[in-house]
């Protein structure tokens, strides 16, 4: 009986189809003039902690203006989405894999290699880092860690594939020796992960470690000695699935690239599709409480978001990203002075903003999965739509990391070339360039393009959790409005001027 009324339903869909061209042709223009809106004389610039100063032309059109169309084209976007509705086809997209290359020696060799590059740039970090020239913008370890690893390493993961497994120093470092002395706790999940990403980026934001390479030396120094302790202390592959914040980071990103590797074949899939789980990974999301984390820190098919450990770490992703754009323009930098001015001590200011905005962040999520539940009267708890739908918020902080460091790792690319052929020996004529305007209005694109994937992601996870389509594209649309909430935020930020951070300069 219920198979009967969804063809009713369908039939009376189908009927109605003059309507939905004329609603999808309106949505298609929402959409072209919301871009167009935005590429007019809108520069954008990098809001990166640390290396390099960026200035911008003033809006040619109200910032007000540009937010809203920013958020209407992410939104018009949804509605395009709602119109995809054959099953076949989104399946097709999100599940086509193919094989580039097939060699095992070849797959060997590279982990080898790597393996060894990952070691040398540790040396040369920790060397240069505390003995080398104290100047940021021609010391190895500076340029090396922000340039080419926090913009660089991570811009490579999305854009092509996940190296860090076998690039990853301290899982070298580790490999001969013996771990695993106790068993990973199951019921810590990715929690460490979080709490290390978190801590992580704080240290980035509020002291020196992009301008002063002791600095920089000592914490890479530290890090690595938490990092080879939970190795040996828990087992390799627990610590860097579960516990490593650097690793977790590159596998989240790593889904969004196009090519992995895994036994011995090199193999492409579309863009971001792998963040949709399979049928089998959404079969009962309900059992992720008690679920164990697979060990090892590799990339595969299987689900990415196996409980909230994991969306709390995707929420952080695109949090982490908008904290440090906000206290980087002129207008955060004024509102903390303004708080601190009552009498707060700044860090404290500080870790207030960091921490409640990464709290209204994940409760935006996760209310958007109580809403959507109470909207389409279906039987799966909030927790399972908050888990499933949370891939989608990679592909929009991939989207926000490129807008934030792509002109970044362009300026300092000269210096980076610089370090890397001449490590032991400082730069005597650093090269930093100037870009020209129209590579800033880049960041536009990019966040944009960044929230269209994570629609079709979410758009792809609804028809995979819902037999109806009218749930399944119900289900979308409080994630949608929180994702238009995140780029209008995401846009006014990278539409402000930027400036030191208040009392951190």
């Amino acid at each position: 009986m219920r198979r009967e009324a969804t063809e009713r339903s369908d039939e009376k869909s189908s009927s109605g189809r003059g309507r939905k061209r004329r609603t999808l042709v309106a949505a298609a223009a929402a959409a072209v003039l919301g871009i167009a809106l935005l590429a007019r004389g809108v520069a954008a610039s990098n809001a990166a902690v640390g290396l390099s100063e960026a200035s911008r032309d003033a809006l040619a059109i109200p910032r007000w203006l540009y937010v809203a169309t920013g958020g209407a084209a992410v939104g018009a976007s949804a509605l395009l989405a709602g119109f995809v509705t054959d099953r076949g086809f989104v399946r097709r997209i999100h599940d086509w894999r193919d094989d580039v290359l097939s060699s095992e020696p070849l797959g060997r060799g590279g982990r080898i290699a790597l393996g060894v590059v990952g070691l040398v740039a540790l040396a040369l970090v920790l060397y240069r880092g505390i003995v080398g020239p104290q100047l940021a913008t021609i010391n190895f370890a500076v340029v090396v860690v922000f340039a080419g690893g926090r913009a660089g390493l991570t811009m490579a993961t999305y854009a092509v594939g996940n190296a860090w497994p076998a690039l990853n120093p301290f899982r070298t470092l580790t490999g001969p020796l013996p771990t695993g002395l106790v068993e990973y706790p199951d019921r810590l999940g990715r929690w460490p992960a979080v709490a290390g990403l978190l801590l992580l980026i704080w240290l980035e934001t509020t002291t020196p470690v992009t301008t002063d390479p002791r600095l920089l030396g000592v914490a890479v120094a530290g890090y690595g000695v938490v990092t080879v302790a939970g190795a040996l202390l828990v087992g390799r592959d627990a610590w860097f699935r579960n516990g490593d914040p650097v690793s977790v980071f590159l596998r989240f990103y790593g889904r969004v690239a196009p090519f992995r590797w895994t036994d011995g074949r090199l193999r492409a899939s579309i863009p971001a599709m792998r963040l949709v789980s399979g049928p089998a990974e959404l079969a009962d999301q309900r059992a992720d409480a008690g679920e164990s984390h697979a060990a090892g820190d590799g990339d595969t098919d299987g689900r990415l978001v196996t409980g909230l450990d994991d969306v709390a770490f995707a929420v952080a992703l695109v949090w982490e990203l908008t904290f440090s754009g906000f206290v980087t323009t002129e207008q955060g930098a004024a509102a903390i002075r303004t708080v601190a001015g009552i009498g707060l001590p700044p860090l404290l200011v500080y870790g207030l903003l960091f921490l409640g905005g990464f709290g209204v962040f994940y409760g935006a999520f996760r209310l958007a999965a109580r809403v959507a539940v109470s909207r389409i009267l279906t039987a799966r708890p909030p927790r399972e739509l908050t888990v499933a739908f949370a891939p989608s918020l990679v592909a929009i902080a991939a989207g926000y990391h490129l807008a934030h460091y792509f002109a970044f790792f362009l300026s300092l690319a000269p210096s980076l070339a610089d370090v890397l052929a001449s490590p032991l020996s400082a730069p005597t004529n650093p090269v930093v360039l100037t870009l020209p305007g129209w590579v800033s209005a880049l960041n536009i694109a990019f966040v944009l393009v960044g929230h269209l994937v994570a629609i079709w992601v979410a758009h792809s996870t609804a028809y995979r959790l819902f037999p109806s389509r009218l749930q399944a594209i119900r289900s979308q649309y409080p994630f949608v409005f929180v994702m238009v909430g995140y780029t209008a935020v995401s846009l006014w930020l990278i539409s402000l001027p930027t400036t030191t951070p208040a009392f951190l300069g």
